[in-house]
C-alpha cells in the first residue's frame, strides 16, 4: 500500500512525470517513460535498472 501523500510527491526519475499505483501488481507506473517501478514491502524502488518496461497494452490502457 502506498500512502496517497507519498504518491502525490513521487515522480518518475526518468521522465519526471507523475506516477500511478497499480495495487494488483504492486508497482508505480509511469506511462510517459513506459516504466513500472516495483514496490517491495511497502517501499517504492525508484531505480531505472529495477523498473520493467510496460507492454504495449499497458501503455495504451
Amino acid at each position: 500500500m502506498i500512502d496517497d501523500k507519498l504518491l502525490s510527491i513521487l515522480v518518475c526519475p526518468v521522465s519526471k512525470a507523475p506516477l500511478s499505483y497499480d495495487k494488483d501488481k504492486q508497482e508505480l507506473v509511469c506511462k510517459a517513460s513506459g516504466l513500472a517501478y516495483p514496490v517491495r514491502d511497502g517501499i517504492p524502488v525508484m531505480l531505472e535498472n529495477e523498473a520493467r518496461q510496460l507492454t504495449t497494452d499497458e501503455k495504451l490502457g
